[in-house]
């Protein structure tokens, strides 16, 4: 999600909990003569209408756009071939030479071979990036 989405999102969900706080507080309060009980369900509606609200928005900003990146991160895990030039998570970027069940065996620059968690494995390179000359 970019800068800007999240800074309308912030933007809209500041509107949504401002105006929310500011109708539920306008009920009509009891006149000196009357009672002051109100029924307990006409006083709970505002505070359940604003909870139900933040939890969706919550759901919609952050829980649904995790699992989305973590399904991506397990199909790009699982479509690993030889020869796939990655980066791991400690920053390593090296080409796939084995793939197991569990662990990845990574060639580096160097010529060093390294075995690593597939877990580990960041993402991969999609071309490398122009040399300076």
């Amino acid at each position: 999600m970019g800068k800007k989405t999240r800074i309308v999102l912030g933007l809209v969900l500041g509107l949504l909990i401002t105006s929310l706080l500011f109708f539920g507080a306008c009920y009509p309060t009891a006149e000196e003569g009357e009672e002051g009980e109100t029924d307990f369900f006409t006083s709970i509606w505002p505070m359940l209408i604003f909870l139900v609200v933040i939890f969706a928005l919550m759901y919609f900003v952050m829980i649904r756009p995790q699992r989305k990146r973590q399904q991506e991160q397990q199909s790009m895990i699982q479509e690993l071939r030889r020869g796939d030039k990655v980066i791991t998570a400690g920053g390593i970027h090296g080409e796939v030479e084995t793939v197991s069940d569990d662990s990845v065996v990574i060639k580096v620059e160097s010529g060093a071979s390294l075995r690593v968690s597939k877990n580990s494995v960041a993402g991969k390179v999609v071309r490398d990036a122009p040399r300076i000359s």
